[in-house]
């Protein structure tokens, strides 16, 4: 269980992120069209998980405008961005800052992702929503880096993020 803040008070998460060297778990998430999204989906491509409470608070949505920015510029790199949202409210977003580089993923129906990379929130004003991580793998699904953002109000830390890429 990872000790996290809100404002400055104490939360917890369900667990510890997956450790760097281990491979990423294979997820089932909802995409903007409703249709399922694998793992496999994103085969052979490096990827960036962006994992965030909501996209409609100020620092979620920061970081997706932040990773939307790098990606274009980013080869074989796919961004996840992954909340538990509904996906009409990410494609809405998305649609209205124009962000076309990230892909939007949600957790919304059970939080499985969530639970299984120890990311659910579980005390606090926020509970159930996930914590805000980055978890960065290479195009074989080994994890070269993670990211528990220690104050949920506070924006991951890109450079590092980008820097194993």
């Amino acid at each position: 269980m990872a000790s996290i803040t809100l404002g400055g008070n104490p939360v917890h998460t369900s667990g510890e992120l997956p450790a760097v060297g281990s491979q990423l778990a294979d997820f089932s998430l909802v995409q903007n069209d409703l249709s399922v999204a694998s793992l496999s989906t994103f085969a052979g491509k490096k990827l960036v998980l962006n994992i965030f409470p909501s996209v409609d608070t100020g620092t979620c949505a920061a970081s997706v405008r932040k990773f939307n920015e790098s990606a274009s510029g980013l080869e074989n790199t796919t961004v996840l961005c992954i909340s538990r949202d509904l996906p009409f409210a990410q494609k809405r977003f998305c649609g209205a800052e124009g962000l076309e580089n990230v892909v939007n993923l949600s957790d919304f129906q059970d939080g499985a992702f969530g639970k299984a990379n120890g990311l659910e929130i579980v005390d606090g004003p926020l509970k159930g929503l996930h914590s805000r991580a980055i978890i960065v793998a290479d195009a074989n699904g080994k994890i070269l880096h993670t990211e528990q953002v220690a104050e949920i109000a506070n924006e991951p830390n890109y450079e590092a993020a980008l820097a194993v890429l």
